[in-house]
């Protein structure tokens, strides 16, 4: 059989279904995909109505990763764009991908999957059947792929903790899923229950409106701005190979400069935010104005909820409120695969077993991948679009994967790391590092930056890929899928980076050069160059 009939099924277009849509066509392979709603882009697309198992920022929601960090590896994002972007932005992005690369013509809008199962011949051939309707042609139709590529993320159905007495409560409950904007909480008095990103977004959109904002917190959370030491992002000032490498020989080390440097912004103690784990073990909450609304009175922290009672709130602390208004739980999402039989993929308490966090090792053929199922410390986009790149060239068999038995003693070796490494939590179980699952994919793929020979090459980049920020173009460089584009763009990231603020001109004073500073800088260099190769 041609390998030009050889279809692919891409389940969402969202950024993971995109980028996959992109990487099929890009090995020649035919490619069709299904998208539930009438527009692209999933959650980053704003909408005014709540949509179930369909997750949405809120209308004030900026990313919280940099614009180069998180863009995709051949296609840098437009220099005038933010640095920080809100979700318009982000959501034009996509749309800018899609049309450069003719992605839309392949998607199928207001198409729902019912279910995913093997063919009757999968044992020999791998192919699934795939069950979908749309509002067009609501009866349900069958359809056969060889390959297939699950591309719904991770934000799904909404987690509601059982709270004793919740249900007593008569105030307004919503869960951050629904909410949209500060609207209704005028005057309010309200309580989030939960400080990750979500929590931490609502609570200094509506603690300016409230009478007064509390959140619940279990554990406390580190908290994190998007802008770094001179004004740089912070994503961009630590995901670093150099300082990658340090903190994977010296974890205890770098987790305590962490914890000083975020201590040194505001001492998360005196702010009652102090978690009982070091910044490395938890996943991040990147939040530039809490702190400012925590110490002006509008934002209380509070310790987790014991329970509710009809017109407040007692928690573990024995402290009360008994003047609540409204509660937002900002208590995170269950994913899972509704449409795929549980034989396939077994999603328990937000754990599942997935090679790579791909594929389920025990599947007879790897015709079947899952993508953008990680909670990376750093951006997703680029992740998936490595995924798909891997997935994709399994696909036409110019990779090998390893058998059962290694797959799932890569699972297991994870899990053991993972629980080393984070608390116990429902939040930690897809977690990963931005640079180490990118250079693992990266291996598997042959695209890797061989840094060796780009010292010997090309020392100029070779020093802005060690030392400069890991942006996704290193992995263009070199290997399949080699983009020409990529080492201008790796050496002109800084550029695009500070463009958008380039909207008044300065005059800089000018300032002598320490000649001591640069012996110390070049000494550093070599040290951390010796450590890396030697």
């Amino acid at each position: 059989m041609s390998t030009l009939k050889k279809k692919v099924a891409v389940i969402g277009a969202g950024a993971s279904g995109l980028t996959a849509i992109k990487c099929c066509l890009d090995e020649g392979l035919e490619t069709v995909c299904f998208e539930r709603a009438n527009y692209i882009s999933g959650l980053w697309h704003y909408t005014d109505y709540v949509e179930e198992g369909q997750a949405c920022v809120m209308k004030s929601t900026v990313i919280n990763t940099s614009k180069e960090m998180m863009c995709y590896s051949d296609y840098p994002i437009p220099a005038d764009y933010p640095i920080f972007m809100h979700n318009k932005y982000v959501d034009k992005y996509f749309h800018l991908y899609a049309d450069e690369f003719g992605l839309k013509k392949y998607i199928n809008m207001n198409t729902e999957v019912h279910s995913i199962k093997q063919s009757d011949d999968y044992k020999k051939s791998g192919k699934w059947e795939i069950v979908t309707s749309s509002k067009s042609a609501p009866e349900k139709k069958t359809h056969t792929f060889d390959f297939v590529l699950i591309c719904t993320g991770h934000h799904a159905d909404k987690n509601v903790p059982n709270f004793a007495g919740l249900d007593k409560f008569k105030g307004k409950v919503t869960h951050t899923h629904d909410y949209k904007d500060y609207h209704g909480y005028e005057d309010k008095n309200v309580l989030i229950i939960g400080i990750g990103n979500s929590g931490g977004d609502v609570a200094t959109e509506i603690s300016r409106i409230t009478a007064q904002t509390y959140i619940s917190t279990r554990s406390g959370a580190w908290i994190w701005n998007r802008i770094s030491d001179g004004g740089n992002p912070v994503d961009m000032s630590i995901t670093i190979r150099a300082a990658f490498t340090i903190a994977q020989k010296f974890p205890w080390l770098f987790a305590k400069i962490t914890a000083n440097k975020l201590n040194a912004r505001f001492d998360h103690k005196k702010y009652s935010l102090q978690p009982e784990v070091n910044p490395m073990a938890c996943h991040p909450t990147v939040n530039d104005e809490l702190p400012n609304r925590i110490a002006n009175g509008s934002v209380k922290i509070k310790a987790n909820v014991k329970e509710f009672t009809e017109n407040g709130a007692i928690f573990e602390d024995r402290t009360e409120i008994t003047d609540l208004d409204a509660v937002i739980l900002a208590t995170g999402y269950v994913f899972g695969f509704p449409f795929l039989d549980k034989s396939v993929i077994d999603v328990k308490d937000n754990r599942v077993n997935l090679y790579q966090y791909m594929y389920p090792p025990d599947l007879h053929h790897k015709t079947l991948a899952v993508i953008g199922c990680v909670q990376p410390l750093g951006a997703t986009m680029p992740i998936s679009e490595m995924q798909c790149r891997l997935a994709t060239r399994v696909f036409m068999d110019k990779i090998k994967l390893p058998d059962s038995t290694t797959m799932w003693k890569d699972i297991e070796n994870k899990r053991v790391q993972m629980a080393q490494r984070f608390k116990e939590s429902k939040r930690h179980t897809i977690e990963v590092d931005y640079i180490a699952i990118m250079d693992e994919l990266a291996e598997h793929i042959g695209c890797k930056p061989d840094l060796k020979t780009l010292f010997l090459t090309d020392p100029k980049l070779a020093m802005e890929c060690l030392f400069g920020p890991c942006t996704p173009y290193q992995y263009r460089l070199q290997g399949p899928g080699k983009w020409k584009g990529a080492r201008e763009s790796i050496l002109t990231q800084w550029e695009r980076t500070y463009k958008p603020l380039q909207t008044r001109p300065c005059k800089v004073l000018e300032e002598q050069s320490s000649g001591m500073l640069y012996v110390i800088v070049v000494a550093l260099i070599a040290v951390i160059v010796y450590i890396i190769f030697l």
